[in-house]
């Protein structure tokens, strides 16, 4: 818990003793760089079938958090400033818009006993289960000097294989701007996708996921979505328009307008929107003509 960097320098502790929703306490509960969260279950005296069984009991529950649900159990446990200081210190990066878009477990001893490692190698080589074990030996030389080794029971690289060509993992490559393009024609809103990339493109830097390029700012003193398009045919439509999501507030700092003036400049067809049952608030509503994405712009613009 004090030096997390002992087990994997890439991990971020955000929980210690995290209660579960069926009354369990996972001992340390850790984020990484991509957003991904890490149970981390030391078997001091548990025997075999207890370990594996607690990881993958943990693992069930771990799946289906919510941003919300990481970022409350983070500032319980890291305190003022929170997830995102926290993480920004940690990684030299914001955190990522979308949280525990995958997970894994591991398992932490100073040595791990047969039957655990034919269970854990079954679970990864077998299924993809993104479990791995790690051990820790303590040395001291003649000298004095204090040594700690720790070894993998299998390379992560190949666990993270595994879990990719084996697993139901969840991650799946983002899509290009182009790729978006063509679903956009598919959803019959080609022309109003390609001025908007068009136009916001200059202002903005922007980032694809595998329904959506969102287009960021420097807000708070960091790179974040101000404004997401759904070109695709589950979201956009040539009746409807192009779909949009809009951070009312973020977009608000970027233009200096008050929230009267940002009505006057997001599209006629809007609805109130909230990111992650109450994180963030925002409008979410169709595109429906050029002119409405070019009053946007001039809005980012003047700024």
């Amino acid at each position: 818990m004090r030096d997390i960097s002992m087990l994997d320098p890439g991990l971020l502790v955000i929980g210690r003793e995290v209660e579960t929703d069926f009354g369990d306490f996972i001992d340390l509960l850790c984020i990484d760089a991509a957003g991904d969260l890490v149970v981390v279950e030391l078997k001091r005296d548990k025997t075999p079938r207890e370990i594996t069984a607690q990881a993958l009991d943990y693992g069930s529950w771990v799946v289906d958090l919510s941003n919300e649900r990481v970022t409350s159990i983070a500032e319980l446990y890291l305190g003022e400033g929170g997830l995102e200081e926290a993480f920004r210190g940690r990684f030299g990066a914001d955190l990522p818009e979308t949280l525990n878009g995958e997970h894994s477990m591991l398992v932490v001893g100073s040595r791990i006993d047969e039957s655990s490692e034919r269970i854990i190698r079954y679970l990864s080589g077998t299924y993809g289960v993104n479990i791995n074990a790690a051990t820790f030996q303590y040395f001291r030389e003649p000298d004095g000097s204090e040594l700690v080794s720790r070894v993998f029971l299998m390379e992560p690289a190949q666990v993270e294989l595994s879990t990719l060509t084996k697993g139901s993992s969840k991650r799946r490559p983002n899509l290009t701007s182009e790729e978006l393009a063509k679903m956009a024609d598919e959803a019959g809103v080609a022309e109003l996708y390609g001025h908007a990339v068009a136009a916001f493109g200059p202002l903005m830097k922007f980032r694809t996921t595998r329904s959506s390029i969102g287009f960021t700012g420097t807000v708070a003193g960091s790179q974040k979505v101000v404004i997401s398009l759904l070109p695709g045919p589950d979201n956009s439509s040539a009746s409807q328009g192009l779909k949009y999501q809009l951070y009312k507030s973020r977009l608000a700092e970027l233009t200096g307008l008050s929230e009267e003036g940002l009505l006057g400049v997001v599209p006629a067809h809007h609805d109130y929107w909230i990111y992650e049952a109450g994180w963030e608030d925002g409008f979410q509503g169709f595109i429906s003509s050029r002119e409405e994405i070019d009053r946007l712009a001039a809005a980012l613009t003047t700024q």
